[in-house]
C-alpha cells in the first residue's frame, strides 16, 4: 500500500471523534462519570464510490480498511490499495480509498448487486442473495490442527491486560493474534466484533504477520462470519471465549478450520 494515508478534520468546526469518551450520569448515590465507547460512523468510499457505512470505533482505522477490504474480497492484499485518507466531519468519519483500476472494476460488478450498511452487531448486511451465505471457503490447512489448553489459557490471561479501551469502558470487544506459544502479539478492539477482526486482520497483512503459525482469539461469540473472515486470511484456528453458532461450526470444519470455546477454565474443540 502507498504510504500516503493520512488523516485530517473537514470542516471548521469538525469534531474530534474519540474511541472513548466520558459522560455524566446518574446513580441512586448522586452524580457519576462513565466511559463509554463511541459508534462513529464510518463511511468507506472506493475510488469515488460510497461501498459501505459502519458504525465502528474511530481508531486504527487504516487497519479497518485493510482488513475490511481484504476480508470482502474487495482487494487480495495491502498492495491493491494505493491509498487512504480519513477525513472527519460532524456527521461521521469519511475514509476515501484508492484501489487499483483492476480491483476497482471488480468491485463495480458487485456495487450494481448490492448496498451495505454496517451496524455493530451486523455481519450479513446487503448481501445480495442467501446463495452467498454458502459459497466455498478456502481450506487453511490438510486437517483441524490442533491447540493446547495450557496455551490458551496464557493467551487469555494476558489479553484482559492488553485490552486499554475496555479497561476504560467495559463494553468492547477484543481480537487478538496468539503465537504457538501462547503469547499475545497483536490486539484490536472495536465497538464492534466483526470491526475488532478485520482490524487485526488488517494490521497483520500491514506488518507482514504469517497466519499460518498461531490462532485468533476473540472476546465475542464465533459467529459465521466471523469464522468466514479468518477463513479468507487463512487463519488456521480460532478461539472464541463465548459459544459458536451451529452455522459458524459448520462453516469451519468445511475449512478446516479449528474452532473452539474457551470457558470457565475449559478449551473445548468442535
Amino acid at each position: 500500500m502507498a504510504k500516503n494515508s493520512e488523516r485530517e478534520d473537514t470542516g471548521e468546526h469538525a469534531p474530534v471523534w474519540r474511541a472513548d469518551n466520558v459522560v455524566s450520569a446518574r446513580q441512586a448515590t448522586g452524580p457519576v462519570r462513565w466511559h463509554v465507547p463511541e459508534e462513529a460512523p464510518v463511511a468507506l468510499v472506493y475510488n469515488g464510490l460510497t461501498f459501505a457505512v459502519m458504525l465502528a470505533s474511530p481508531a486504527d482505522l487504516t487497519d479497518f480498511v485493510i482488513g475490511f477490504s481484504l476480508t470482502e474480497g474487495i482487494a487480495d492484499r495491502p498492495d491493491d490499495i494505493r491509498g487512504i485518507e480519513v477525513h472527519e466531519r460532524k456527521q461521521g468519519i469519511d475514509i476515501h480509498i484508492t484501489l487499483t483500476e483492476q480491483k476497482f472494476e471488480r468491485l463495480t460488478l458487485r456495487q450494481n448487486r448490492r448496498s451495505l450498511e454496517g451496524r455493530t452487531s451486523c455481519g450479513l448486511c446487503g448481501i445480495d442473495s442467501a446463495e452467498r451465505l454458502f459459497e466455498p471457503l478456502p481450506k487453511v490447512a490438510d486437517a483441524p490442527i490442533g491447540l493446547s489448553g495450557q496455551t490458551v489459557a496464557r493467551a487469555v490471561a494476558e489479553l484482559s491486560d492488553k485490552q486499554p479501551l475496555k479497561a476504560l469502558n467495559r463494553s468492547v470487544h477484543g481480537a487478538a493474534w496468539v503465537n504457538d506459544e501462547g503469547a499475545v502479539m497483536l490486539v484490536r478492539e472495536d465497538v464492534g466484533r466483526h470491526n475488532a477482526l478485520d482490524k487485526l486482520l488488517g494490521a497483520m497483512a500491514l506488518e507482514g504477520v504469517s497466519p499460518k503459525a498461531g490462532f485468533v482469539l476473540m472476546t465475542s461469540r464465533a459467529s459465521f462470519e466471523i469464522v468466514e473472515k479468518a477463513a479468507r486470511r487463512g487463519v488456521r484456528a480460532l478461539v472464541a471465549l463465548s459459544a459458536p453458532t451451529a452455522f459458524a461450526i459448520r462453516r469451519a470444519s468445511e475449512a478446516n478450520l479449528t474452532l473452539a470455546n474457551y470457558s470457565r477454565d475449559t478449551l473445548t474443540l468442535f
